[in-house]
């Protein structure tokens, strides 16, 4: 099932999404919302992330090839994790399907999109094994982590490099019926064209590991998502362009990119 949050004519709603059309709820999905029987067409709509979370988690370097392609483009030597790391962002970044992200004017050339899995949370969890850490996990969405990467490795922090405004898109919706992990494909687009493609759940840390090892120290709550990390490096990202996350089984994640007026 595919749940969407949206905005018709002002109002605010989540609803189930069947082809063309949404069919509103009240309520919230993982807390048992009834129907109104109210559809409208997601041409009349406009997309919202598909949950604000109370807690936005983010893995750390978690694909091989992404941290081999980042220590060569810093020119230092690639670190592979030994364990899970976990980081945050912050919601003021987030933005929805076919929202514009946009570069400020005093970026500079290395900003880069990364194609992500996120798996959204809909169960209370604490000290999770891996073998039951997925019970929590209501379902899967998109994310686009996007980076200024000058701004990423000058900052003490990553508050600009990572969390300026419109730089998380996230959506379409949420899935929750993905099926096998291990037969997800993640494809990005730039313009129509194929960037990369990579088997999403080709991790360092797989979803249950990052659960458990998270759990044994802080507790998951209804609407968390956890942002699991992207494959290989992105093109310098200008504006005009048009970025599409795929992934198998859950959906397109489309955003074009804008100059800062």
């Amino acid at each position: 099932m595919r749940w969407a949050r949206y905005d018709h004519k002002g109002k605010i709603s989540y609803g189930i999404v069947d082809g063309d059309t949404i069919e509103e709820v009240n309520g919230i999905p993982w807390e048992n919302p009834e129907k109104t029987g109210n559809t409208v067409s997601v041409n009349d709509i406009k997309w919202l992330p598909p949950v604000i979370p109370p807690t936005f988690y983010a893995a750390g370097l978690n694909y091989a090839e992404h941290v081999i392609k980042t220590a060569k483009r810093i020119g230092k030597e690639p670190n592979i994790p030994e364990k899970p790391d976990i980081g945050y962002r912050a919601v003021n970044a987030m933005i929805g399907h076919e929202e514009n992200v946009v570069i400020p004017k005093d970026a500079g050339e290395q900003v880069h999109y990364e194609g992500e899995i996120v798996a959204v949370i809909g169960k209370k969890a604490k000290h999770l094994s891996k073998e039951d850490a997925l019970s929590c996990v209501f379902g899967y969405t998109i994310g686009n982590d996007i980076s200024e990467r000058d701004w990423q490795k000058g900052d003490r922090t990553m508050w600009r490099g990572k969390n300026t405004d419109t730089f998380k898109p996230m959506g379409p919706w949420i899935e929750t019926d993905v099926g096998d992990l291990d037969k997800l494909t993640t494809t990005v687009k730039v313009n129509g064209e194929t960037t990369i493609e990579f088997p999403t759940n080709n991790m360092i840390f797989d979803i249950p590991t990052y659960i458990s090892a998270m759990t044994r120290y802080l507790t998951l709550y209804p609407g968390d998502v956890i942002w699991m990390g992207a494959e290989g490096a992105s093109p310098n990202m200008k504006a005009g362009d048009v970025c599409e996350i795929e992934i198998t089984n859950i959906g397109v994640l489309r955003n074009t990119f804008v100059a800062e007026e």
